[in-house]
């Protein structure tokens, strides 16, 4: 099993960051490239995904279309939350997302929230998994993270946020 790290600082307040991370359609405009939707077989398809709610995905990668359908499986706003692969291309896969208020270094840095992924995930066949983990899924996962979280910091840091979340 894989776990990556990542660190985003984000100069929004905590509540938008929060909901921007659980918005669909910021997630669907962070993976536009790779054909990502959120399909109607289950579960939400638009809006903020709450507690025990789900969302089938539907995108391309490595030249095949997958699904997986997650499951919001712990939620305190705007603290935390964690969803979970219930069904898809992986053995495991587990994402839990932590928000913080940094102190800010002067009073035009009000705002600033650190948001941290920790993302675990296995491969989908045991034999190949350490292989298949190392060489291709670590980084590739890593970059598919980093994309989201570019595209939250540009969303809520920009008046883009209203787009997104209802007032």
């Amino acid at each position: 099993m894989v776990t990556l790290e990542e660190i985003t600082v984000i100069r929004a307040p905590i509540e938008r960051c929060f909901d921007l991370a659980r918005s669909v359609e910021v997630h669907l405009f962070g993976n536009v490239h790779w054909g990502e939707s959120a399909v109607a077989t289950a579960g939400v398809t638009s809006g903020l995904v709450g507690l025990g709610q789900r969302v089938n995905w539907r995108a391309k990668h490595f030249g095949l279309w997958h699904e997986l359908l997650s499951e919001i499986t712990s939620l305190y706003r705007p603290l935390y939350f964690q969803d979970r692969m219930l069904r898809g291309p992986f053995r495991f896969m587990e994402h839990d997302h932590f928000f913080r208020i940094l102190s800010p270094v002067s009073t035009e840095m009000r705002d600033l929230t650190e948001m941290k992924d920790a993302f675990r995930f296995a491969a989908p066949l045991p034999i190949l998994d350490r292989m298949a983990e190392a060489a291709v899924l670590n980084e590739y996962m890593r970059c598919l993270l980093r994309e989201r979280n570019h595209a939250i910091k540009q969303i809520a840091e920009s008046g883009e946020w209203r787009r997104f979340l209802a007032s």
